[in-house]
């Protein structure tokens, strides 16, 4: 009876550059728990194309599938430190919407979409809400966090040339469409 190669092959490939991988994990933040991700619904990426937190990868590299992983990012290495400039006062009038401000919009802790000068969207939370004006923290909720992961590698395979070109979910090709001429420009490092 003969062994199937193909499966010894994917069993034993690393994580490396331009390999599709497959992970659960438990991210701790202080002990707490702030994020589950199963292996029922694992996370999915390509290595080395910047879609993840490059220290985070770092740690993966050479890993095959089976293997456990364990290890710290801190604050400099994962969502930064806090920067005081991100969290800024502004007046309530600029959540309203015909003259009025939807119920329930200014709560502590909500995170609302926002658009700077230039109109690029970013994502800020409310810290507090005042009689005319409204905290809010443009800093990454996990800013100025060590992140704690432990978890498993559930596979690793070698990227298709369309996921390479277009990323798994397609991103690539959107990304790339928005910022060049052709689909040219967005070429497979």
């Amino acid at each position: 009876m003969q062994k199937n190669k193909n499966k010894t092959k994917i069993s034993n490939m690393k994580i490396e550059k331009n390999k599709v991988v497959s992970l659960s994990y438990v991210l701790y933040v202080d002990n707490d728990v702030v994020e589950t991700v199963t292996a029922e619904k694992p996370m999915n990426f390509i290595a080395g194309t910047g879609y993840l937190l490059p220290k985070f990868e770092e740690n993966l590299m050479d890993k095959v599938s089976g293997d456990t992983f364990e290890f710290v990012l801190g604050a400099p290495d994962a969502y930064g430190e806090i920067v005081p400039e991100a969290i800024v006062e502004l007046p309530k009038s600029v959540f309203e919407v015909d003259g009025v401000i939807e119920p329930n919009l200014l709560v502590v802790g909500n995170i609302l979409p926002m658009s700077d000068a230039d109109g690029n969207r970013l994502n800020a939370s409310i810290d507090e809400v005042r009689d005319t004006t409204v905290i809010m923290n443009f800093n990454h909720p996990l800013a100025g966090d060590a992140l704690h992961f432990k978890g498993t590698v559930l596979a690793v395979r070698d990227a298709t040339h369309d996921e390479l070109h277009n990323g798994l979910y397609g991103e690539r090709a959107q990304s790339c469409a928005t910022h060049c001429n052709t689909l040219d420009c967005c070429t497979c490092n």
